[in-house]
């Protein structure tokens, strides 16, 4: 069962994230509130990567917590990102537009990083059964 939430975890990753490098004109709707749909899309498609990584390693083991630590920052970084904006619309001036690519990459990096130990686990796991 953990596979196949983390097989639908990252359909939906891939989904969200197939639509912002689509360039699509819709990820600009703006949500009521005045979020845009695209950054709602972003970060979803990051906490669902990481969530299939969370899903994918063995509870206690060193991947697991570390998908978990990596999960809880993706779960912050839209907060984060607002807070460092001061708008729901990410536009950003000075050094605070440093700041967030900063911290965007280096999620992005985490949860790739997560994701990537996460299947090489798994791909090890299944290699040591022939």
């Amino acid at each position: 069962m953990q596979r196949l939430t983390a097989l639908g975890l990252f359909t939906l990753a891939a989904l969200c994230i197939g639509v912002l490098i689509s360039g699509v004109s819709y990820s600009e709707w703006v949500l009521p509130g005045g979020l845009p749909l695209g950054n709602l899309l972003a970060a979803l498609g990051l906490c669902c990567l990481a969530g299939s990584a969370c899903k994918l390693n063995r509870v206690g083991t060193v991947r697991h917590r570390i998908s978990r630590a990596v999960l809880l920052a993706t779960l912050l970084w839209l907060p984060v990102s607002i807070a460092l904006a001061g708008n729901l619309e990410l536009n950003f001036t000075g050094s605070r537009g440093t700041a967030w690519l900063v911290l965007s990459v280096g999620t992005a990096i985490a949860v790739l990083g997560s994701f990537a130990l996460a299947i090489g686990a798994l791909l090890g796991q299944s290699s040591a059964g022939y």
